[in-house]
Formats: C-alpha cells, structure tokens, sequence
C-alpha cells in the first residue's frame, strides 16, 4: 500500500521518465539557456543522472549527514549557473525560485506518470500524500514553501498552464538531441538507448514531442501501449532487490566526507 513518496520514491521503474523529465526542464527557456551554456550532461549523461538520484534519494532516505552533502553539492554546482540579462540573453540563475520549482514539478509529475502507468492509479489519500511529500525535493534547496502549489488541483493549473507556455528554443532541441543521441556511450547505454528515445517520445505531452522533433505516430502509440501493459504485468513481480537497486547504488555513493560535485 502507498502511503507517501517513501513507498514510490525506490523503485527503478520510474528511471523509464528521466528522460521525460529532462526534456520537460529544457523545454523552460530560462532552465534551457542555464543548461544549454553550463551542463554537460549531454556528453556525460550518467553522471548527471546519478548525481539527480542521489540527490532525491538523499532527500527522501537518507541520513542527515547524505543530505547535508547533497545539498552543499547541488549548490556547489549551481553556484556558477547564472548570467544577467543583456543584450545577448534574457538572462538566468539557477537560484531562481520559479526555475527550481519547474524542474521538482517535472520531477515530480513524471514520478506519478509513470508510477500510475505501471501500477495504476493512486487513491486519493495516497496521492495527496505523495505531492506534499514532493515539496521537500524544492525546499531542500532554495525554493520557498509557499510557492510550491496549495494542493493537487492547484499544481494542475499551474501544471497546464506551464505546458501550455513551453517553447524549447534551438540550444534545447540541440542538447536534446544530445542526451538522446549520445556520440561517446558505452556498448551497454548504446544498446538501452533505443529504448529510452521511446519511452521519452511516448511519455511527452504530444505537442512538446513535436516540437523536440521526436517522430512518433499510431504505430508508436499502440508498441508504446504494450510496452506499458508489459511493465505492469512483469514490473511489480521483481524482488525488491531488482527494483530498489538505483536507490541503494546512488545512496551509497554520497558519502559525507567525499562531496561530490553535481553536474548541471
């Protein structure tokens, strides 16, 4: 039974939406441009990959001393992240709480997606439970308490609203194209990338998918469709140890006398 995001925030499933997520952050033109001149995640997408997890898991599990370093990590590697505006750019700052709280709700709504994808809906109790939890992974940081949505109904405003306005402009198509496309991947990220271009296409609002240029069309739709039924006949019946092992991985890698730095 799910009680809050300690009971989902575990399982390596939701992995199948990193790249969703990703993809809805850049489509934000201030968080673009701040990836676009700062990241290289699109040449060392594992790296970045692995310092998020450690991230939300520090928040979510860990020991306040993990926490305590993750946090000064992620600030570390924000710090430089900012420009002003000028002539040249509209400007951008990683530190800015309109930013933050964009990317925890992609994190936040690709975690529900995919986990109500392969494990149905939650029930309400479950699901409120599960969004204020969510709160922690912004206010661990800079974003203010009272910026992160009231309740559901009000982060789904803000949710389409937000969608509605999302315009990924050239240097997020690029990086995009990057993650996608990694040119220097090893055999085993080569052989699971096809897989993870599908399911970024299949789980992306259709109109975002378009833009980033991803093809997709009902053929698409109907393997992405058994793909899902798959996941949530095969998923669930995995031991613990499969599921988790991201969690555990990530974890144990944040030690507290070794800062490591997050990449952007």
């Amino acid at each position: 039974m799910v009680h809050g995001l300690a009971d989902i925030g575990a399982e390596s499933v939701l992995l199948a939406g990193a790249g969703r997520a990703i993809l809805l952050q850049i489509a934000n033109p201030e968080v673009g441009r701040g990836v676009a001149a700062h990241s290289n995640f699109a040449e060392r997408p594992l790296d970045r990959l692995v310092n998020t997890l450690g991230y939300v898991y520090a928040v979510v599990y860990g020991t306040e001393e993990q926490l305590a370093t993750v946090r000064r990590s992620v600030n570390r590697a924000h710090a430089p992240v900012r420009r002003r505006a000028d002539a040249g750019s509209p400007g951008y700052s990683a530190f800015d709480p309109q930013s933050q709280l964009w990317v925890v709700a992609t994190l936040y709504d690709t975690a529900v997606t995919i986990h109500e994808a392969v494990h149905g809906p939650l029930s309400e109790a479950a699901a409120d439970r599960v969004y204020r939890d969510y709160a922690r992974i912004g206010t661990t940081l800079q974003l203010p308490p009272d910026l992160w949505p009231q309740d559901r109904a009000a982060f789904h405003d803000y949710w389409d609203s937000a969608v509605q306005q999302l315009r990924p402009g050239a240097d997020a198509v690029r990086v995009a194209h990057q993650l996608l496309h990694p040119r220097s991947a090893g055999a085993w990220l080569r052989l699971v990338m096809p897989l993870a271009r599908f399911l970024t296409a299949g789980f992306l609002p259709a109109a975002l998918r378009e833009q980033f240029g991803l093809r997709w069309s009902a053929r698409h739709q109907r393997r992405f469709d058994r793909t899902l039924r798959f996941l949530s006949v095969v998923y669930p019946r995995l031991p613990q140890g499969i599921r988790h092992w991201p969690k555990n991985y990530c974890l144990d890698r944040v030690k507290p006398a070794q800062v490591r730095q997050a990449h952007a």
